[in-house]
């Protein structure tokens, strides 16, 4: 078995429609709320349909120096599903969302993603409190 944390693939999001994407400032003021968008496919669409779907997104907060928090736990449930078959649904939930977040000091935000045909995928982006 391999440790969790192999199970997660990395890649360059402009090219891997897998990969979440962190949008964000790149510094803030501590203690000031600020927004942080996530979403998978931002270039390459992802498909969302029954059989191939984007099922999660966690968001996490690594201080320098010290062990991650996570701050954002994202659920997509509905792709299409319904009684006539696949796809034939009336919903659809997006593989994208918000958090708002305050910081008192720098670190790094980490995104991870499920895919339910092709697994676990993680990106980062470092943020400067100043």
């Amino acid at each position: 078995m391999s440790r969790m944390g192999e199970l997660y693939r990395q890649a360059d999001w402009k090219s891997e429609k897998h990969v979440p994407v962190i949008e964000c400032p790149d510094s803030v003021a501590a203690d000031e709320v600020f927004e942080v968008r996530v979403c998978v496919g931002k270039e390459i669409a992802h498909p969302n349909t029954t059989e191939h779907h984007i099922r999660w997104i966690r968001l996490y907060f690594a201080p320098e120096g010290g062990a991650p928090f996570e701050v954002a736990a994202l659920e997509f449930t509905a792709h299409g599903e319904s009684a006539q078959g696949a796809n034939q649904g009336p919903v659809y939930t997006h593989h994208q969302g918000s958090a708002f977040l305050k910081l008192k000091q720098s670190g790094t935000l980490v995104a991870t993603s499920y895919c339910n045909i092709h697994g676990l995928w993680e990106s980062a982006k470092p943020i400067r409190v100043g």
